[in-house]
This record gives structure tokens, sequence and C-alpha cells, in this order.
């Protein structure tokens, strides 16, 4: 088969062929061997032909992670069905929207969600899907003799919604050739081998676990030790059989947090991904000093998968998200001041929003880059560093403040653990910057002296207004800081001002 021809599927069906009874997983509900997997994707796919799914249906999916939901989705690729992943937390009544948007032919769902599922799908059918075999789409496969369809680059493979943080959540549409270009080229950038064991602790609802730590691992052959949420302990335990570990910030500070983290735990691991949100500088280097090894930051978002990457070999550099990857254009839009919107053009770039034509004509220039919405500097040898969302610019009196700048100093400050950086309705500026900050218990520490240490590293106008000193910030179930809520909670504080 011609590379970058035909469906991921059977790209992944011609790299694994001779894998054999090598193992894919290892999970709480046993081994799945290579040479289990299109057996096992003919059954479900199977299965969900009698249903009514097809080439094109999109099958909408919120179950718990475990090799049998990762399976669930390999049989969609096989089929031509377009995967529709859901976070495990969504309510009701944000599935409702999920389901009225994406109009799938088949929903499957955990067990304990069957009945709250019936009430929004009406008469649509819905399977069951649990973590230990169990389920009635588990339980009805039987037969293995499902053809693999023949399938274009261009057919898209899933519809992943992004997060949502300002209006509705808008379906990015991936092709099978974004999803396959990434996997090759992540591949060999980060120098995988088929002796490789990934230690996979992400959720698979999500870009950085379903596609790009799973087909990574798909790509080369290697094993994967499933872990179903953040247990540091087991982690710890299973670093130590393992060489690649993919995780977010969160992952990070909760190693360092355990004494019993060190190099020699780490032994045997060859190399450390964090991406999703940005990792403070600080956990850069308290990690190196403790394990011996420097986590590699990437950058990616949900319409193109990975983007861009500090370099395996060369120097990896805390804060920034490195270079363009081989295939990748990236470019400062509108710059000013060193700093603009990244916009990227790529094999890996998706096809659009899911029913939206006119919001995806808008998230694309006339030369066809697509504007990411992430305010980014490139410096003199082409490495990016991500300064924030456009969205999370803050204008006050006229002047643009970018938040990354006051969170850096802020973070900075001997005591502070983090902080975040907002703009909130200001009756004379239009905006307040407003910083929200959390303590790391080491000192104590009043908003008053945080103002005194930065008041002299920044223009009179970055300063913030208030500042807020609270236990925790809230976050998404990928780490990242949802400001947006931030932005709610602290709505009215310079109303008293009119």
């Amino acid at each position: 088969m011609t590379a970058g021809r035909g469906g991921l599927y059977q790209n992944i069906i011609a790299r694994i062929k001779n894998a054999g009874d090598k193992t894919f997983i290892t999970g709480s509900s046993g081994d799945y061997l290579y040479s289990d997997i299109d057996p096992i994707c003919a059954k479900i796919q199977n299965v969900m032909t009698g249903v009514g799914v097809k080439k094109g249906s999109r099958v909408l999916v919120q179950v718990e992670k475990s090799p049998e939901a990762v399976m669930l989705y390999l049989a969609c690729l096989r089929m031509g069905a377009i995967f529709v992943p859901l976070n495990t937390g969504y309510t009701s009544g944000e599935v409702s929207y999920f389901f009225e948007n994406s109009e799938p032919d088949l929903c499957v769902v955990s067990p304990d969600k069957q009945e709250s599922f019936k009430d929004i799908v009406g008469e649509k059918p819905v399977l069951t899907l649990s973590s230990n075999k169990d389920g009635s789409l588990w339980q009805q496969c039987s037969d293995a003799n499902a053809e693999i369809a023949e399938l274009t680059s261009d057919d898209i493979a899933a519809i992943l919604y992004t997060s949502g943080t300002t209006g509705r959540s808008k379906g990015a549409m991936l092709s099978n050739e974004n999803l396959r270009s990434n996997a090759e080229v992540l591949s060999e950038y980060w120098q995988w081998s088929e002796d490789d064991v990934l230690l996979h602790v992400l959720p698979i609802f999500h870009v950085h676990g379903l596609f790009v730590a799973l087909h990574c691992a798909l790509w080369t052959t290697n094993t994967m030790i499933f872990h179903n949420g953040l247990n540091v302990e087991n982690i710890i335990a299973d670093l130590a059989r393992s060489t690649v570990f993919m995780g977010v910030p969160t992952h990070y500070v909760r190693l360092l947090d355990n004494p019993t983290f060190n190099a020699d735990v780490c032994r045997n691991m060859r190399l450390f991904l964090s991406g999703s949100a940005p990792l403070l500088t600080e956990t850069f280097i308290q990690f190196e000093e403790r394990s011996g090894l420097k986590i590699l930051e990437r950058y990616g978002m949900t319409e193109a998968g990975m983007i861009t990457s500090n370099p395996y070999n060369g120097e990896r550099v805390a804060g920034t998200v490195g270079f363009p990857l081989p295939g990748v254009s990236g470019r400062i839009g509108a710059e000013k001041d060193g700093k603009g919107v990244l916009e990227i053009k790529g094999a890996n770039v998706f096809k659009g929003y899911w029913r939206m034509p006119e919001k995806t004509k808008e998230e694309f220039t006339d030369d066809g880059f697509f504007i990411t919405g992430d305010i980014s500097t490139m410096d003199a040898d082409g490495r990016f560093t991500i300064v924030g969302r456009a969205k999370d610019l803050i204008i006050t009196g006229g002047f643009n403040v970018y938040p990354k700048e006051i969170e850096s100093l802020i973070d900075d400050i001997d005591g502070v653990k983090e902080s975040a950086v907002i703009g909130v309705a200001h009756p004379d500026f239009g905006e307040g910057v407003t910083a929200i900050v959390i303590l790391d218990d080491t000192k104590n520490m009043t908003e008053a002296d945080i103002d005194n240490l930065i008041c002299d590293s920044l223009a009179k106008f970055k300063l913030p207004k208030k500042i807020y000193i609270i236990d925790a910030l809230p976050r998404n179930t990928m780490g990242k800081v949802q400001k947006n809520a931030l932005r709610e909670t602290y709505a009215d504080i310079y109303r008293k001002l009119k």
C-alpha cells in the first residue's frame, strides 16, 4: 500500500502484520495481542452493522477508558464509521447538544448511563460497554467475517468537539490522512521503536490520549500499559517497566509531590512528554533534577493534532513548544510587538467544523492557513512560545496585555505555586487586569506582598488591579485552567466602581 493512501486502519494493519502475538495492551481486564486486533474489530463491526451503522455514520461514544473501548474506536476506523468520543464527565444536558449536532446512528455508553441516554436519543439504538469485557456490545460479538471498508485518505475518521470555552462546542472533522500523517511524523520525530513500552495514563476521548499516544504505539507496534485514572503510586510502580510516558503538567506535579519518585524509578525511561496545558518552568527544572531527564514539551490542538515540538535530539527549552513538525508550516499572523496569532498549514490540519461551513471559512486565511487562536512569539531560530489565547488577550485602557507575561512573573515568586491572569469588565478601563494566585504553603503571603514584588517589573497598565489568593484553579479533565469559569466568578468585582 502506498503511504498516505486509503484509510488509517488499512495503514495500521499493514504496519502490525508481523507483530503477531506481541502484547498490544495490558490492562485491568487482561492482555490483548496485536493478533487480536483485527478479529475483535471485525466482530464489533458486525454488531454495529446489525443496528444500522454504515460508512459515514456517526457513532457517539461515552464510555470509561479500557482496551475494549480502543477496539471499538478501531472497529469504527475499520468500517468507515465516524467516531465521536465524549468526555466521560459530560452531563445529560451537555450530551443532548452533541447528540443533536452529530446525529449519530448509534450511541455506545457505560452501563450506568444507559437509562439517561435513552431519554436523549429516542428510538436510536444504544449499546453498552464497560471496562471488564461486559455490556451489550461486547456480549453480542460473535462472527468475525466483516470486510474492511475501502476508504480514501480524505474520508472523515472522527469528529472531536472543542472544549467550548466561548459559545457552543464545535465538531472538528479529522480525516484519515490528518491522523495518519501525524502518527507517521511523530513516530519518526520522537524516535519510537518497536522496543518501546508506553505507560498510557491519559483519557481516550481527547486528541492527546486517543490519537497521539495510541497511534504512535500502533505505528511502531509498541506495548501499552493502560491506567484508568491518576494513581501516582501505580504510575511510579510501572515506570520501571516503561520507556515512554505522555502526561499533562498535573501528572508531573503529582509525581514530584511523591518522595519515592527519583532517578532510579526512571532508569528505563527514555522520554517524558508533556502537553495539553502549559508546563511551568519550575516544574521542568525540578523534574530534571529529580529524574535526570528533561521533559519534552510539545503543542497541539483538537483541530490539528500535534503542531510543534521541542527536539528529541537538541535543546529542550523550558516554557517553549519548539519548532513546527516536519510537514507543518507555522507563521505569526498580524504581528505586533513580536507577538501575534499562530497560523498553521499541513496535512494534519482538520477538514473543517461539522455542519459549520461559515465558521470554518472564518478560521482559515485566504491562502489556506488555519488561525489557531493562540498568541505566540517566534525567536530567530524559529522556536515558538505560546503566550496566551487571542480570546484571553486583555485590552485595558486601550493597551494590549498578554496574561502569560504577568503569570510568568508571579509564578517565579518564591511561595507561589501557580497563577491565572484574566480580564474582567471595568467601568473606566474596559477590562481590569485581575490575578488569581495559588500559594505552595511554604510562606505566609498576602495579596499586597505579591503586588509589591511585581510592581517594579511591569508597566503600570499591566499591573493587576486586584489580586486574589485562592486554594485551587478550576480545570478541565486535561488539566487546562478554565479561565472562562474564573471570568464568571469574578465578573462583578469592579461593578461597585460605577
